[in-house]
């Protein structure tokens, strides 16, 4: 039984290396956009089969958006970026959860050892994904928040004037305010990574002390747990796009 804290690669194209979970994400990607396809291909005023599941599921996300924002009109402002994340994490986790994980891949030799590379590993399982997403929420944010309330009102809340009393008071708060936002990349990546990545180093151990019944009940609470991480890490988005999106005097 091998556990690599890094993705392993697969295979290379050129010098690039594609690891298992970057294949997985490209998998994710993928499915994503066929259902996307499939579903703009048969819009009709009366939702049936996939149109039905995709837009009850949009409802809920939507509600939910509303619950947080008590907005509509910025709910539907911030779905795209909120949902597609939700969207790409909840199968990337499920993804690493497919039968194979673990036991089904490659032999190669891996630092001097001859050890398996499984196909399957979730793209959450991997920091460098998990660090990706991260950057793309916070990025997202600034955005948001710079282009609904203007640049001026949205670095005074880093930033503060010399001439603004009492400006050293405020210059401290500023200065948390930026550690507060770059902080989030670690919080958002590691979060996401730790999760999933032990979830996987339990099921893997499961499966090789008792490969039958004894490890459904861990596929259950990784199933849930997968689901609660994207929710998480989607909603968190959200709440920090309504906060960016306040002038600073309306905290």
């Amino acid at each position: 039984m091998n556990i690599s804290l890094a993705a392993e690669p697969l295979f290379h194209l050129g010098s690039f290396p594609v690891t298992n979970s970057l294949l997985v994400s490209w998998v994710v990607l993928f499915l994503l956009v066929i259902i996307g396809f499939a579903v703009r291909r048969k819009l009709s005023l009366v939702p049936r089969g996939i149109q039905n599941v995709v837009e009850t599921i949009f409802e809920a996300l939507l509600g939910l958006m509303d619950s947080v924002t008590q907005n509509r009109k910025q709910s539907i402002k911030f779905f795209p970026i909120v949902v597609t994340l939700f969207l790409f994490v909840i199968l990337s986790n499920w993804m690493g959860l497919l039968p194979g994980m673990g036991t089904i891949g490659l032999m190669k030799e891996l630092h001097g050892e001859r050890v398996l590379v499984p196909f399957i590993r979730a793209a959450s399982a991997d920091l460098n994904m998990t660090l990706a997403l991260a950057i793309i929420s916070v990025v997202t944010v600034q955005i948001f928040g710079i282009a609904t309330i203007g640049l001026k009102k949205y670095a005074g809340k880093f930033f503060v004037s010399p001439l603004k009393e009492p400006y050293f008071i405020g210059t401290f708060v500023g200065i948390l305010e930026l550690i507060s936002e770059l902080s989030r990349l670690l919080s958002y990546s590691f979060r996401l990574f730790g999760n999933i990545f032990a979830g996987e180093i339990l099921l893997t151990v499961m499966l090789f002390l008792a490969p039958y019944l004894v490890p459904l009940p861990f596929l259950m609470l990784e199933i849930f747990v997968g689901f609660v991480q994207a929710l998480v890490f989607s909603i968190l988005t959200l709440v920090f796009m309504k906060m960016a999106t306040v002038e600073h005097a309306e905290h």
